[in-house]
């Protein structure tokens, strides 16, 4: 499997852990206010933006679907009011963020249709062609292995499945781009440290943004596993894009 940028960029260049370990250990020690930062940092528009990811699985009227790096469940909830009839799992490294989400399935009283595991994205513990349908949204930047995560995504997707990624890009439009530099480079930092008490987790997700191979060059990646018929989509003047493809 081939290697990329993105693959060596943690959360602390001074730690002994790997970048799994890293990227567990700091989803843990932010969880609590993981969706205040969220909605906060993108002025609401994450939801939307989850919402578009979602909307893209429609036409194939999925009754499966996983849920990579489901984190606090928010994909996973939002896809019971837009996909009927779907039966979802949602898997993610981190148990501090796993415990969040079932709190919230659970209030929400969707436990008969949510199922949220502490799961490896690049080792899923699913046989090969379970899922009808496969979602990740901001989470491939997180892998530690670019490609050996996009190729487990491929070999649970049923022949005929799709997956659906969204992730965060940088902006081409040189009027939006010096707005969003400062942003993603001094503000989102500053409010991690305010409110969640780690500066290191908004600094490594712009760092993390800067070496993604975003665009035409991460539509080759899902290429390379195998899939086709991909497209990608722009969002928000390309502060985030959505990413399709079929097995």
């Amino acid at each position: 499997m081939a290697e990329y940028a993105h693959d060596t960029v943690v959360p602390d260049q001074h730690s002994n852990l790997n970048k799994k370990e890293q990227v567990s250990d700091m989803f843990d020690s932010i969880s609590s206010k993981y969706d205040l930062l969220n909605r906060l940092l993108s002025g609401g528009s994450d939801m939307r933006w989850r919402k578009k990811a979602i909307r893209q699985l429609k036409e194939i009227n999925p009754s499966t679907l996983l849920d990579v790096a489901t984190g606090t469940g928010d994909v996973a909830i939002l896809a019971t009011g837009i996909l009927e009839h779907c039966t979802i799992t949602g898997i993610d490294i981190s148990e501090g963020m796993l415990e969040i989400g079932r709190q919230k399935v659970t209030t929400l009283r969707l436990n008969d249709t949510i199922n949220l595991l502490k799961g490896d994205s690049e080792a899923i513990n699913f046989p090969a062609a379970s899922f009808d349908s496969v979602i990740v949204a901001f989470g491939v930047r997180n892998f530690q292995h670019l490609e050996v995560g996009i190729a487990e995504i491929h070999r649970v997707l049923k022949p005929g499945g799709k997956a659906v990624i969204l992730e965060f890009s940088k902006p081409k439009n040189i009027f939006i781009n010096p707005f969003y530099s400062f942003y993603i480079n001094l503000v989102a930092p500053f409010m991690g440290k305010l409110f969640s008490k780690n500066k290191k987790a908004y600094q490594y997700l712009n760092k993390s943004i800067q070496k993604f191979p975003e665009g035409k060059e991460f539509l080759a990646v899902l290429n390379n596993v195998g899939f086709r018929n991909l497209n990608c989509k722009p969002l928000s003047f390309g502060i985030c894009s959505i990413y399709c493809g079929i097995k």
